[in-house]
């Protein structure tokens, strides 16, 4: 059964991959979405209006990543954060990210097998998706370790705002803008400060791959902004009339994604040789 899953998984991500590149190549040929209409008819968050925010309560359950703790504290997953489908969450991230299908896939699929579940017909708990080293790693940049805190529901603010202050860009009306090489840098440090707090602390290049591309959805789906990143990070809400600033038609695909993912990793690897 172990071989039968193993060679089934591999012929699953081959088909990924390549409906992934699909998706890239019909996003260069097909013209972009409009902004204010990259959410779908139907889907919350349509004409720019998300569903009341809702802080976490008691035993809500919650994750590592403020992506998906938005979507259970707006009420797009729900609230509690318990019992979810990986069905429903892929859905979810869908319409409100703007993530192309196969990254949606893709994801969900990659949790379902590190909890031991099926996709099709399996749940989990937000709270879940925060096993330490398989999407949860250490040095994230709004979280201390889990061997030093083991909620890792809930952000750490002085780390957030450490984040936040790095960025050096401007937008056109003044707002201040991260960039690759900010992000980079502050990879960099963070990985260097948790090697000194954290005996326990573990890093590979699937850890650092995986914080570098958590890292550039705030690249990518934010746009780099400060004034959405903001609530986002430190309440893990919507802004005011935020969309996802990808307007590709058939969404971010993993193509695309890495070319942000490996100058953000290159730039944090090469900071951290010259320390």
């Amino acid at each position: 059964m172990g071989i039968l899953k193993k060679i089934t998984g591999f012929f699953i991500n081959i088909f990924v991959l390549v409906w992934d590149f699909g998706l890239f190549v019909l996003n260069i040929l097909t013209p972009s979405l409009k902004p204010g209409h990259v959410v779908p008819a139907h889907a919350a968050g349509h004409h720019l209006t998300w569903p009341e925010y809702v802080p976490p309560k008691g035993d809500d359950s919650r994750s590592a990543c403020p992506m998906l703790n938005a979507l259970a504290n707006h009420g797009i997953l729900p609230h509690d954060g318990k019992n979810i489908t990986f069905k429903e969450l892929n859905t979810a991230v869908r319409q409100t990210f703007n993530f192309a299908p196969s990254f949606c896939f893709f994801v969900p699929k990659f949790s379902a097998d590190f909890l031991n579940r099926s996709y099709w017909t399996g749940r989990f708990d937000l709270a879940e998706l925060s096993l330490h080293n398989a999407i949860e790693h250490d040095a994230s940049l709004t979280r201390q370790d889990a061997a030093l805190v083991p909620d890792q529901g809930k952000p750490d603010l002085k780390l957030v705002d450490d984040l936040l202050k790095e960025a050096t860009a401007k937008t056109s009306d003044g707002s201040p803008l991260l960039t690759i090489p900010d992000l980079s840098r502050v990879l960099s440090k963070r990985r260097e400060d948790a090697r000194k707090t954290n005996q326990a602390y573990s890093e590979n290049l699937f850890h650092n791959m995986f914080g570098s591309a958590n890292s550039s959805t705030m690249l990518t789906i934010f746009g780099g902004r400060i004034t959405d990143l903001t609530p986002m990070l430190t309440e893990e809400r919507f802004s005011e009339r935020w969309e996802p600033r990808v307007l590709s038609r058939f969404g971010l695909t993993m193509a695309k994604f890495n070319g942000t993912v490996l100058p953000v990793e290159w730039g944090a690897k090469s900071k951290t040789a010259q320390h």
